[in-house]
């Protein structure tokens, strides 16, 4: 069964300041509550071809995993997929200033892949696993960026 997740925030902050900060893997472990840790594999800054190592907790358990950028625009669009990991996933990223003024951004982050292994079995239940913590890290994000 497939996973795809998506959600989506309005932030009080300017759209090139959202989309610097969450672009940038060094700053996920301040606003994903599962990332506790990040590696670049590649040189910085995040380009397409950047490899970028994680480690995170989902579901009780360590996950280690390795993303590679598959598309970046600057300021609206980023899309990384497992190069190495338990199963394959993509996450998607993209900001657009909202509202007049252009003051706002509204962010969208996406996850979609095919669970296998542990996963697999309960896949509906990663959906809405997923689903919860993308909205609390979403949530995280907002707060980091309106300070």
């Amino acid at each position: 069964m497939k996973v795809d997740v998506l959600t989506e925030t309005v932030i009080a902050a300017p759209c090139e300041r959202v989309a610097a900060y969450a672009a940038d893997p060094v700053h996920a472990p301040e606003w994903y509550a599962n990332i506790e840790s990040v590696q670049w594999l590649t040189p910085p800054p995040v380009g397409v071809g950047s490899r970028v190592a994680f480690v995170a907790r989902f579901l009780g358990r360590r996950l280690a995993y390795t993303y590679e950028v598959t598309a970046y625009e600057s300021g609206s669009r980023l899309v990384m997929r497992t190069a190495e990991g338990p199963f394959p996933m993509e996450t998607t990223y993209t900001w657009e200033p909202y509202g007049e003024g252009a003051a706002r951004t509204r962010m969208t982050l996406r996850n979609r892949g095919e669970p296998r292994g542990f996963a697999s079995v309960g896949a509906a239940v990663m959906a809405a696993a997923m689903r919860r913590a993308q909205k609390k890290d979403l949530a995280a994000l907002k707060a980091l960026m309106e300070r």
